[in-house]
């Protein structure tokens, strides 16, 4: 018989920080307070750019190159364009709803801006990225690169909403997004009347980010626009209650990868050894080039 996850911790959303000049976004994990990367298994790290309006500019916005070996990155628009550029070959603009899914691997160099069309005129900005972390045996997997459509998804209608299905799988419904370990990874747009049930085995960590409007976890508590709400392994189940139109809640949860976690920057290896051997190749030139 399953039981309701508790809601372990309830986050509000920390200081924000600029990385690069483009992305203004509240680090909710690791540190700054937030859970541990082993809490939060198989998912390393948590940056969200909560809604903000950009004036027009001439100046590129962004994150210019940089490295990254061990794990993947995803990154979700909700708001304005966001382009990407890597040292594989691959490049892309993804818009409203659309997913970049990189996984790194044994070493990629990539950039991460805001579209030039987009910076010119200016508008509403708004997204996530996510931190995936590899087993072990992948790390060294050759990079590659994953661009989901919005159209793409797997799509579970509510009462009046719809869970829009990145990654894994509900009630019998798949997403499109390949992963190394098994990973849930949806969006539910709700509206005021809609409630969603479902169940993950205890030991899978859950989490839900409030993105838009607000919800009511577990019958209980609250998850007001722009907090971050994990849940306990001590039950299988979760409900999210709408009592709001225009709600948006991302749901994360998935395996944990029971293996030791080394990282150092843009690197997340399983030893010390692995990190520094890391550096060494990239700056001997292994993970490739990228202007």
């Amino acid at each position: 018989m399953t039981k309701l996850r508790s809601l372990e911790r309830l986050l509000p959303p920390p200081n924000p920080h600029w990385v690069g000049n483009g992305f203004n976004v509240h680090h909710f994990f690791p540190g700054n307070g937030g859970p541990s990367q082993e809490r939060m298994s198989p998912f390393l790290m948590l940056d969200y750019n909560s809604l903000a309006d950009l004036p027009p500019s001439d100046l590129p916005r962004g994150v210019d190159v940089h490295p990254h070996r061990g794990f993947e990155t995803v990154t979700i628009s909700y708001k304005g364009l966001i382009a990407h550029h890597d040292s594989a070959g691959n490049s892309g603009v993804i818009g409203e709803g659309d997913v970049q899914w990189m996984t790194a691997g044994a070493g990629v160099l990539h950039k991460e801006y805001h579209d030039l069309d987009f910076t010119r005129r200016g508008g509403p900005f708004q997204m996530v990225q996510l931190w995936v972390n590899l087993p072990a045996a992948h790390k060294m997997h050759a990079p590659h690169y994953q661009e989901i459509r919005s159209a793409s998804m797997g799509r579970l209608d509510l009462k009046s909403g719809y869970v829009e299905i990145i990654a894994g799988s509900c009630s019998g419904i798949s997403g499109p997004a390949a992963t190394f370990s098994p990973v849930h990874l949806y969006n539910l747009h709700m509206e005021a009347g809609d409630c969603f049930e479902l169940t993950f085995p205890q030991h899978y960590n859950a989490s839900m980010l409030a993105i838009s409007g607000k919800a009511v976890l577990q019958g209980v508590r609250e998850l007001p626009q722009d907090h971050f709400a994990l849940l306990g392994n001590d039950g299988d189940d979760i409900l999210v209650e709408c009592k709001v139109p225009n709600t948006t809640i991302l749901l994360m949860a998935g395996e944990p990868i029971d293996e030791p976690i080394s990282s150092h920057g843009p690197f997340v290896m399983n030893t010390h050894g692995e990190i520094l051997q890391a550096f060494e190749d990239f700056r001997s030139g292994k993970f490739g080039t990228l202007r």
